[in-house]
This record gives C-alpha cells, sequence and structure tokens, in this order.
C-alpha cells in the first residue's frame, strides 16, 4: 500500500509498505478515505522537535472498516468510521472517567501503520472507533471534511473549552488561529459562549474566526495583547481561556488575560519544559488541559453536531491534496499558505 513516511527534517515522501493485517482480538484495518496534516506534525516535519526517520505519519482519518479481530463486535467490515488519533481502550480508569486521551492501554506510534496512507491497523476498534451512519457517498465534500476533523482537531479544540469549563454567557480568550484555535471558537460558541476574543494577526483566519463565532479580534501579542483584552473586558478579563497554541508566550499571556477565578483550557502541545506557576497562584486561575479526549467527545455531543449542520468545523481545511502530493501538503501548511491540509485518500 502506499503511505506517508518521514524520511527527514523537510521531507515526506510516499513509499509501498506491507498493508497492515490484523495482529490482537482488538484490532481493525482500515481502508482511509481522508486524512490531514495536523499542525503538531509540523513540530518534527521543522526539525525542532526530534522523530525517528523512515516512519510512517498521520493521526487524523475517516475510513471503512474492512476487517476486525475476534473480539471487535462494535464494528463491522463496511461501517463508515472516524478514526480518532487516541485509541482509548474504554475500560481503563482514564477511559472510563471520560479521559481517552490519557489511555492506560494506548498504542505507541510505532505500532500502527497509516492515517496519512491507503490503510491503517487500529488498536482498541472496539470502543475507540465512533460509527458514521450511512456510507462516505451519503455525504457532500463538506460533511465529509467535517466529520474528518472529529478525528482530532474538533475534538482538541472542544477539550480546550470543556477543560476552561466554558459555559452559557462567558467570555472566553481563543489563544491561536491555527485549526484547533478555530475549532476552539466553534467550540467555545457551542458551550454557550456570550463573547468570543479570537488572538489572530491573519486576515484569513480572522475572517474564519468571525464565521465560527468569534465576536472580538485581538491582533496584538505579549503585553499589548493582554492590554487590548482588558479593554475589551472593562478591566475585569475573561472567565475562560483557551490556550491553543503551547509556546511560552501564549501561555503567559493566557493566564494574564483571565479574571481571578478564571481557568485556562491548555491544549497547544507545550513547547518548554517548565512554567511559572505563582501567577496562578495570585489570581486564583486554573490551569488544566491536555490530550483531548476524542471518542469521548464525538459520542458526546460533537458527532451530532456535525449530522445536524449545527458546527461547520471543516471549514479549517483550506487546500487538499491527493497522496501523491503529500509533500506539497506540508509545505503549504509549513509556510502558513493553508490553514489546514486536506488529503484526500480513496472515495
Amino acid at each position: 500500500m502506499k503511505t506517508a513516511v518521514f524520511v527527514e527534517p523537510g521531507k515526506i515522501e510516499v513509499q509501498d509498505l506491507p498493508k497492515p493485517v490484523i495482529k490482537n482480538p482488538t484490532d481493525a484495518v482500515l481502508k482511509i478515505v481522508r486524512a490531514c496534516v495536523c499542525g503538531s506534525d509540523l513540530w518534527w516535519y521543522r526539525g525542532i522537535n526530534d522523530r525517528k526517520h523512515n516512519t510512517p505519519v498521520g493521526h487524523e482519518a475517516i475510513g471503512i472498516v474492512e476487517s476486525v479481530g475476534d473480539e471487535v463486535t462494535n464494528v463491522k467490515p463496511g461501517d463508515f468510521v472516524v478514526a480518532p488519533f487516541t485509541h482509548g481502550c474504554g475500560h481503563c480508569a482514564a477511559c472510563l472517567a471520560g479521559f481517552d486521551g490519557n489511555c492506560e492501554n494506548a498504542q505507541t506510534e510505532t505500532e500502527v501503520v497509516g492515517y496519512q496512507g491507503e490503510y491503517l491497523r487500529f488498536r482498541n476498534a472496539n470502543w475507540a472507533l465512533v460509527k458514521i451512519p450511512g456510507q462516505p457517498s451519503d455525504y457532500t465534500d463538506a460533511q465529509l471534511n467535517d466529520l474528518l476533523t472529529l478525528s482530532d482537531v474538533m475534538a482538541t479544540g472542544y477539550h480546550a473549552a470543556a477543560t476552561a469549563e466554558v459555559k452559557a454567557g462567558d467570555t472566553v480568550v481563543v489563544m491561536g488561529d491555527g485549526a484547533v484555535g478555530l475549532c476552539g471558537v466553534i467550540a467555545a460558541k457551542l458551550r454557550g459562549a456570550e463573547r468570543i476574543i479570537a488572538m489572530s494577526r491573519h486576515a484569513d483566519r480572522q475572517a474564519l474566526a468571525k464565521e465560527f463565532g468569534a465576536t472580538d479580534i485581538v491582533a496584538e501579542r505579549g503585553d499589548a495583547a493582554v492590554k487590548r483584552v482588558m479593554a475589551l473586558t472593562d478591566g475585569a478579563g475573561a472567565d475562560a481561556v483557551l490556550e491553543c497554541v503551547g509556546t511560552e508566550q501564549s501561555v503567559d499571556t493566557a493566564v494574564k488575560v483571565g479574571r481571578a477565578g478564571a481557568v485556562v483550557g491548555r491544549v497547544g502541545v507545550p513547547q518548554k519544559a517548565e512554567m511559572n506557576t505563582n501567577n496562578l497562584f495570585w489570581k486564583n486561575i486554573g490551569l488544566r488541559g491536555g490530550i483531548a479526549s476524542v471518542t469521548t467527545y464525538d459520542r458526546e455531543v460533537l458527532l451530532d453536531a456535525v449530522l445536524k449542520g449545527d458546527i461547520h468545523p471543516g471549514k479549517v481545511f483550506t487546500q487538499r491534496f491527493d497522496l501523491n502530493h503529500v509533500q506539497a501538503a506540508y509545505e503549504a501548511m509549513d509556510h502558513r499558505e493553508a490553514i489546514k491540509s486536506l488529503l484526500v485518500i480513496s472515495d
């Protein structure tokens, strides 16, 4: 099968690898329909984070179940599914608490092949896969894109809002205008936020944030951004802050723009090993967040919201590619020419 492989920083190529097979009774093999490039992929693509060379890449997809292990009963061959990156088992303490992103039986990345490829071996298929009604042919192109976001980016944006405890009537600040941050805007709106301040300095992303529900745009950074948010909130600060970047400056700003007692929902992958937590103490600021609970959120709210047409997170895909042009898909995001690159694998 064809799959995208990380060769070295700045280089992704399509290689022919053995098609995956069932190895464990909890496995399923999926034929991938659509996949995409994640902003977190750019860290190792740029050489900022280490990644083993010549390894398959990707962690977001929708597809058709081709075969299942003996213990898989909740999905069957022919089912159309969301393939979350988390592979939660559904029965460990973390999954039972709703945090399948922290599944105690999660796979290591080397145990799967695919996502940005033609086929994927998916572990813990009985619980972690999310069934989509019907078949891909039942949906429009735009709906398929919406469904694809449920494998990671929409669930991650929702995780930021959920952990920040966004509720009806809140004023929310969203740090980051990438796909996760934009989905955070959707999530804040979905949870009833009255005012959503999106931190963005790119016109195309500002426009999409507004379309998704942002009421205000702040283009400043650092102390200037803090001053602007405080002015917008009459000096009070935000009820909740969604930190969707992970840089030191973003986390620092997130803490400073929250009102006393606010909660920061942090989903940006941390790019510094430590942070000063003293500022949390002096304002009674809460800090939560981490790896998204994809299957949990899909089942509780997100799949239904997409199927009803209440949300359209697939609009974050601003360029599309086939698998043979996966290098161009990465380059488009690396050069900020695409908010998120879509990979159309099969019909």
